[in-house]
């Protein structure tokens, strides 16, 4: 039954290595943003069908901003 916990939640882990990502970095998203797109590769990939997507919009606006 473990296989199936990880297909129902996808992007869990590139969603954790940005938290991480931010949490080493002072939470400036510029430091983040090779894992911030592997989160938006592993959310097109599941077509959005994630908990984790949710915050991948803000964190764009946000990286995006700073540029």
């Amino acid at each position: 039954m473990a296989g199936k916990q990880k297909s129902q939640e996808p992007c869990k882990k590139e969603a954790c290595d940005i938290q991480s990502c931010l949490t080493k970095n002072n939470f400036n998203p510029q430091r983040c943003l090779k894992v911030i797109e592997m989160l938006q590769a592993c959310c097109e990939n599941c077509s959005y069908n994630s908990t984790h997507c949710a915050s991948l919009s803000e964190l764009l606006k946000t990286s995006k901003k700073s540029k």
